[in-house]
């Protein structure tokens, strides 16, 4: 088994073709093919099956994978730090949820590096495959947040898979919406007053609980909720259907424009489960690159200067 047989079947699967893959890896797909089959021989399982429609990986082959992104990341960690003219690009990989002032801390990062020699990934997406990135080593560090709702679940995966959380901010829970909206001009929103609108969650995916929402007061029935799985469609809902969501406030109008506000959410009747703390998460024990301390950097220095309370 080779580090190269390893990086072919990583691509493939995340292509989920063999075609699509050669394409990336400038590989012709029967060397492909043939080094696949060789590994499949080698480890004496089957990784990928093949149609027509593509490949589709085996509950063999996921097992695999997933200690071979750690294997592979690894790799490439020594490649970057002892290596001299390799071919290997250093690689970085931020998994968030939905956060534009995790975007714009990207953003500056990224002006800081020579993209010819640096392989990124920005990753927004649901809160266990931010855990689950982190966890295999797809990503170096993710972005979530805790409170008194969804703490003790959240914290007992972080365990079982070897992370832990470092908090960033508290931050209070703010109502988002088109500025157009007719409770755009409130001193404060409670539910009562958004009953009529239509709330909007970010989707989990097939294994959603409650404590991965991306929203707090997960549990409440709404009278209308639409889901949603990326930011842009969000704010367009806002503005057709005069929908809205509840978030922690800190928002990025170089990214997401000033067509929106984010007032304070009141609710006497509710919990005191309404503070967020936002912060990142990272393997126990593993030595940060020298992009991901940069990162964490740009996160602290955006958040001071954007949420001051």
């Amino acid at each position: 088994m080779t580090m190269q047989q390893i990086h072919y079947a990583l691509v493939i699967s995340e292509m989920g073709s063999l075609n699509k893959a050669s394409e990336v890896l400038y590989v012709s797909q029967p060397s492909l093919t043939a080094a696949m089959q060789e590994l499949e021989r080698e480890l004496g399982i089957t990784i990928f099956h093949r149609s027509g429609r593509g490949v589709r990986v085996t509950n063999d082959g996921a097992e695999f994978l997933q200690q071979a992104r750690q294997v592979y990341a690894g790799f490439a960690s020594l490649t970057e730090k002892y290596g001299k003219g390799g071919a290997i690009r250093k690689k970085f990989g931020i998994s968030t949820q939905h956060y534009s002032f995790a975007v714009k801390s990207f953003v500056e990062l990224a002006r800081q590096y020579n993209m010819a020699e640096y392989e990124f990934a920005l990753r927004e997406t649901k809160t266990r495959e931010v855990i689950e990135d982190v966890r295999t080593a797809r990503s170096e560090i993710g972005i979530l947040y805790l409170n008194d709702f969804n703490r003790k679940a959240i914290e007992k995966i972080l365990r079982s898979g070897d992370l832990e959380f470092h908090p960033l901010i508290d931050c209070d829970a703010f109502v988002y919406m088109w500025r157009g909206h007719p409770l755009a001009g409130e001193q404060s929103v409670c539910l009562e007053q958004l009953q009529d609108y239509p709330c909007m969650a970010f989707e989990q995916g097939d294994t959603a609980s409650f404590y991965f929402a991306e929203e707090i007061f997960s549990t409440i029935e709404y009278r209308r909720l639409i889901r949603v799985n990326d930011r842009a469609t969000m704010l367009n809902l806002m503005v057709g259907l005069l929908g809205y969501t509840l978030c922690s406030g800190i928002i990025c109008e170089e990214l997401n424009g000033s067509d929106y506000v984010a007032v304070p959410f009141r609710d006497p009747g509710q919990p005191q489960t309404d503070k967020m703390t936002i912060g990142y998460i990272v393997k126990k024990n593993m030595l940060r690159s020298d992009l991901c301390a940069r990162y964490i950097a740009e996160l602290k220095k955006y958040l001071d200067i954007e949420y001051d309370e």
